[in-house]
């Protein structure tokens, strides 16, 4: 297996393993990412994942470039319903999902980060969409998702120049949320991790459900749709659980339901 899942206190930690080639993805982990994901969806005693690569050295370099043998056209005409990885714009998926970026996140492998909600990355972590440079494009979500996440000419400089680009310029763009310290970068994605399983989990699936399913909507629109997740949020117990523990001044205990 190219792809690990471990799921451990209501958090799924997914990790891609091929650190001797960069953590570059080929057929066989594109297909065991996307058994991942649709395993995350179906189950429902998981609050938060985390996604990262093995290694100290890349979060993903994106397509393995060995394993490339199909003309240009031929890669964009297969089917990528949710992006690269399975998870460049997966709008399924309604628990939080963390990018650990540990080290090179390029092409694909950046395109993965875009499809994350929340970006934790190393100072030494670099960024790029270098396709230009091989005579590709950013097919799988990078000029999709990019120029909807940041200013136009600043996702036209990532993708026109082919240039890398560090942790802090990111953050500058608004791409990464939280800079972390070389050693430093488990104990950042763990605060993360704490603060939203703390939250309940059937409000974490209803704000991200209506989220993806409501960006492209009015204000009215939006506020208007009762997505399944929010009217179950809206009438669980957990909702209850948490007026009368805030009343109570003392933690709310979950139960999903």
């Amino acid at each position: 297996m190219s792809v690990s899942l471990d799921i451990a206190d209501r958090v799924a930690r997914v990790v891609i393993d091929r650190p001797e080639r960069l953590n570059a993805i080929d057929a066989a982990a594109e297909a065991e990412l996307e058994a991942i994901w649709q395993e995350l969806e179906r189950r429902d005693d998981i609050s938060c994942a985390v996604l990262t690569g093995a290694g100290e050295k890349a979060f993903s370099v994106g397509a393995d470039m060995k394993g490339v043998g199909k003309s240009g056209l031929e890669y964009w005409a297969d089917a990528r319903p949710h992006g690269f990885g399975g998870i460049a714009y997966r709008r399924t998926l309604d628990i939080p999902l963390i990018a650990r970026v540990n080290g090179y996140a390029l092409g694909g492998g950046f395109e993965m980060v875009l499809g994350c909600d929340i970006v934790v990355a190393s100072e030494n972590a670099q960024f790029g969409l270098p396709e230009g440079r091989v005579g590709r494009m950013p097919l799988d979500g990078g000029m999709v998702l990019l120029q909807r996440k940041i200013p136009h000419n600043l996702a036209m400089g990532v993708m026109l120049s082919g240039r890398r680009f560090s942790a802090a310029e990111m953050a500058a763009f608004g791409i990464v949320n939280e800079i972390a310290a070389s050693g430093a970068l488990d104990a950042a994605v763990d605060r993360w991790v704490t603060d939203i399983v703390a939250c309940a989990p059937l409000s974490l699936r209803a704000i991200k459900q209506t989220v993806n399913r409501t960006a492209h909507l009015t204000p009215a629109q939006a506020q208007a749709l009762r997505t399944p997740a929010l009217v179950a949020a809206l009438q669980s117990e957990d909702s209850k659980e948490g007026v009368l523990a805030f009343n109570e001044k003392r933690a709310p205990i979950w139960k999903g339901r």
